[in-house]
């Protein structure tokens, strides 16, 4: 589920995949494999994104719905 997440984030900012995996100091082909659900993300990159999106751990895994911000 959270794969799906990632990809709508993304999408929602208008980012490309090379552009997030710049973020995360990764290639566009390993980000890739992360967003489609081929491979699990780290969690220091949950992290990452997590303060990148302005949303909780908790959205981006997909127990909640509604995003909460960090604070």
């Amino acid at each position: 589920m959270f794969y799906r997440r990632l990809r709508d984030l993304r999408e929602d900012m208008d980012k490309s995949q090379t552009q997030i995996a710049e973020v995360l100091k990764t290639s566009r082909q390993q980000y890739g494999r992360w967003e489609t659900g081929a491979q699990e993300l780290p969690m220091h990159h949950f992290i990452t994104l997590a303060k990148y999106y302005n949303v909780s751990l908790d959205y981006i895994a997909g127990i909640i719905d509604t995003p909460r911000k960090l604070l």
